[in-house]
């Protein structure tokens, strides 16, 4: 998992996310490489339930990158998110201007 959830300027930069939504996921591939983020989408709210990151990502913020464009998204679609993977509930905590997109009702939302 990466383990730099904040910047991610070289993910944005070098990548581009793609949206999967048949197969309830987001995806970034960069060198033959593939880091994504799966949700499951439940009326207006989103669950984003898993992120995976190949160690070759580790350290350039690729994985937060991806949480953050996938946060952007839902909120330009105008959802919630349930955050149950840890990594996306740690760039939501180290990124306050997310907190206004957790469903908090919701008990997998809680660390």
């Amino acid at each position: 998992m990466d383990t730099d959830p904040n910047d991610g300027a070289e993910a944005t930069q070098a990548a581009r996310v793609e949206h999967r939504p048949e197969d309830g996921q987001y995806l970034v591939e960069l060198d033959g490489h593939t880091a994504y983020l799966n949700y499951e989408l439940r009326g207006r709210t989103m669950v984003l339930t898993h992120t995976a990151v190949p160690t070759e990502f580790e350290g350039r913020g690729i994985g937060g990158a991806l949480v953050k464009f996938v946060l952007d998204d839902v909120r330009s679609r105008g959802l919630v998110v349930v955050p149950v993977c840890p990594f996306v509930r740690s760039v939501i905590r180290d990124n306050p201007e997310y907190r206004d997109l957790v469903n908090f009702d919701d008990p997998g939302a809680r660390d």
